[in-house]
């Protein structure tokens, strides 16, 4: 981090969401992997112990890089006991493992937190079924913790309704091909949320020697291949995946920068007297999070591209105004908009985003009740959040982190209003971005 005279500078943290899954299919491969950029979290942690478990072999190196020995597309289930799979707090680890060990052969016991043993993995856990899996639910059905029994994946025609969890998609794509036969995967359901992440797992796969067709239906009723990357949101009856069975291949990679912990300081850029840029950012990016660029450049932010990287400031003149804004495509960024809006001068309309009542917590309901400690005034629906403009009440407030990484490094984005949150579990930002305080520190 350096600092100019109207400007800060920070490196950017390793994206999260691909730190997941390039560690997963690098596990999947043949051979051995150098990973550089993995993020390092108690999230990632427990996804690398549940690989091993499986039987990959997981260093990471005193430069921070990781090397992976896979396990040749079979992860390895026990006999008389089963693997065990602890994915603590992490939906994504949960998700995407459930998937990749269907690939497996053996049993795998996947088991977590209290909050995790109440969010539903049903949908994906019937997919599976009929792929081939058994499920024994040791506590209610559709929620874990479970043993999943299996001799591999069967490929055929299956459909998944992802209306919870695009994850759940991500986790039937990983383990697919590995299938025995080709798997085609059609969507169901009402709507499918969070299609970004479904590109980042493609996009994976592609780099790991897995690439995968997805085809849309035609005016005629007709799926016809199309390149996934034109595609911004997947319609249930009318996208599908062609799952080919392959073979991981193991690579050196780099991981890209992550917008969703970049967020916070863009949004603080906005808010704040002083600019700040981002390093390790692609502007070309198909992380969903990408979207908060555009958010705060549409509620007035000043937002632009150099070599260094990009930079966000406040407006010019005025203030922040409010926006209204479908959040389906990028929900983890909902706490961080919440913030900012609560800033803004005029109405912000969230919506898109009722998942984020399953998440570590209700992400909805804890936002509304924090945000309303200082002042703002703010109404929780459904799907999402309605702020209206309020003065803060700047000073020091009592805030609680509900144990979710994301609400204590939103709501320090106050900081800015000159309202000095003090959290009862600040710690808990570990679980994705450990070094967040020191980093936040800077920005102070």
């Amino acid at each position: 981090m350096t600092t100019a005279n109207d400007l800060i500078h920070i490196a950017a943290p390793a994206s999260k969401s691909l730190s997941h899954r390039a560690v997963i299919a690098a596990a999947l491969s043949e051979g051995k992997s150098r990973l550089t950029g993995v993020l390092q979290s108690v999230d990632l942690d427990h996804t690398m112990d549940c690989l091993r478990a499986c039987g990959a072999t997981i260093v990471r190196n005193s430069d921070g890089s990781v090397e992976v020995t896979g396990v040749s597309g079979t992860p390895r289930g026990g006999e008389s006991k089963p693997a065990d799979l602890d994915v603590h707090e992490s939906g994504t680890t949960c998700r995407l493992m459930t998937g990749v060990v269907a690939a497996g052969r053996g049993s795998f016991r996947i088991h977590g937190a209290p909050r995790m043993h109440e969010r539903p993995i049903g949908a994906l856990a019937q997919v599976l079924e009929n792929l081939g899996s058994v499920f024994v639910w040791e506590g209610q059905k559709g929620f874990p913790p479970f043993v999943l029994s299996t001799s591999g994946v069967s490929g055929g025609s299956v459909n998944v309704d992802a209306g919870e969890s695009s994850q759940y998609v991500s986790g039937l794509l990983l383990a697919a091909a590995c299938g025995a036969e080709t798997t085609r995967l059609g969507l169901s359901g009402e709507k499918v949320v969070s299609w970004p992440y479904v590109a980042l797992t493609l996009q994976i796969m592609e780099d790991f020697g897995v690439p995968v067709e997805v085809e849309e239906c035609d005016e005629n009723g007709n799926f016809v291949a199309c390149d996934w990357r034109s595609i911004t949101h997947a319609v249930p009856g009318k996208t599908r995946f062609v799952v080919k069975p392959g073979r991981y291949q193991s690579r050196d990679a780099a991981v890209e920068g992550d917008w969703s912990n970049a967020s916070y300081f863009l949004a603080a850029g906005a808010t704040g007297k002083r600019a700040i840029e981002l390093s390790g950012l692609r502007q070309d990016s198909l992380q969903g999070d990408r979207a908060i660029l555009d958010i705060l450049e549409e509620m007035g932010a000043e937002v632009s591209w150099s070599e260094n990287g990009v930079k966000v400031g406040p407006p010019k003149n005025g203030a922040l105004r409010g926006v209204t804004v479908d959040m389906a495509a990028c929900p983890d960024i909902v706490p961080t908009v919440a913030v900012v809006a609560a800033q803004a001068s005029s109405r912000t309309v969230i919506s898109g985003a009722a998942h984020l009542r399953i998440k570590e917590c209700d992400r909805i309901e804890a936002m509304r009740s924090q945000l309303s400690k200082v002042g703002a005034k703010v109404q929780a629906t459904d799907d999402g959040l309605i702020i209206d403009p309020a003065p803060l009440t700047p000073g020091p407030v009592d805030m609680k982190s509900f144990g979710d990484h994301r609400i204590p490094m939103s709501l320090s984005i106050l900081e800015n209003a000159g309202i000095q949150p003090r959290f009862d579990t600040p710690e808990c930002v570990s679980k994705s971005f450990p070094t967040f305080w020191e980093m936040w520190e800077n920005v102070r």
